[in-house]
């Protein structure tokens, strides 16, 4: 091989290298992303949120091309997010649909922990169903607790969930905690996927999916600079007929 075909090819390795890097700050940054799922298939667009975006201007976020958002209100038995009754007033006065989610503790009972969402999240007509994340925190990943007994708590708290608010709570996990734990147990709640990697791998229907942790909108000014996106797995009629069904089942708890 000649000089110049060696130095050719160490300059397009050069080049590639230099690609690589860029692409992946880019990622890091979020100014591209793994996931970019369409438009044309998933028209319904949604964000979720926490204290960690800290101050949420609600007039600019409800014009960054969603359409629904879910609002972190409480974790465990007792902890509310510092943030929650300040947004939950705030995504009140946009034409947002919205919803609060509450994280579930492996440490603590599914009863207590039900009640602390019920007693900070004021049923609403207009609200989405309650969700519930399910995901390894922690060292948990590693001491993982009895599948059993995390599925006996969940059932509790999804039990008391549904008949205080009158409709079936959303469950939300990752693909490895369904893998792991909810497989097989949970399939009569509509189903919240993270995977921000891939499309979702799991051969359970969803209706959620969380594709990205790294997008960039605006309307927020917390020290958390990226905050999370998911679509609706239908198009808009099917996401209008859904919501209205929702609200139907609330307003039909109200006296």
């Amino acid at each position: 091989m000649g000089l110049k075909w060696k130095r050719m090819i160490s300059g397009g390795l050069a080049v590639f290298a230099l690609a690589c890097v860029f692409y992946a700050y880019c990622i890091y940054h979020g100014y591209l992303l793994l996931n970019n799922p369409s438009r044309k298939q998933y028209p319904i667009v949604g964000a979720d949120l926490s204290h960690y975006q800290g101050e949420i201007d609600w007039e600019v976020l409800a014009q960054e091309n969603i359409e629904f958002v879910f609002i972190k209100a409480t974790e465990g038995s007792s902890h509310v997010d510092s943030r929650f009754a300040e947004n939950w007033s705030g995504v009140e006065r946009t034409d947002l649909k919205y919803g609060a989610y509450h994280f579930f503790s492996f440490d603590s009972p599914g009863e207590t922990q039900a009640e602390n969402f019920i007693s900070q999240v004021t049923r609403q007509p207009e609200m989405l169903p309650p969700v519930v994340d399910v995901e390894y925190y922690g060292d948990k990943k590693n001491n993982r607790p009895d599948g059993q007994a995390v599925r006996e708590q969940l059932q509790i708290m999804l039990d008391m969930l549904q008949r205080h608010y009158q409709v079936t709570p959303i469950l939300y996990c990752t693909e490895e905690m369904w893998n792991d734990y909810l497989d097989g147990y949970f399939e009569q709640y509509p189903l919240w996927i993270r995977n921000v990697f891939t499309k979702p791998r799991i051969s359970e229907s969803w209706m959620f999916w969380q594709y990205t942790n790294r997008a960039r909108l605006d309307g927020y000014a917390g020290n958390e600079e990226f905050i999370d996106l998911n679509v609706f797995c239908g198009d808009q009629k099917e996401w209008e007929e859904w919501v209205e069904l929702q609200m139907q089942k609330t307003e039909s708890a109200y006296p």
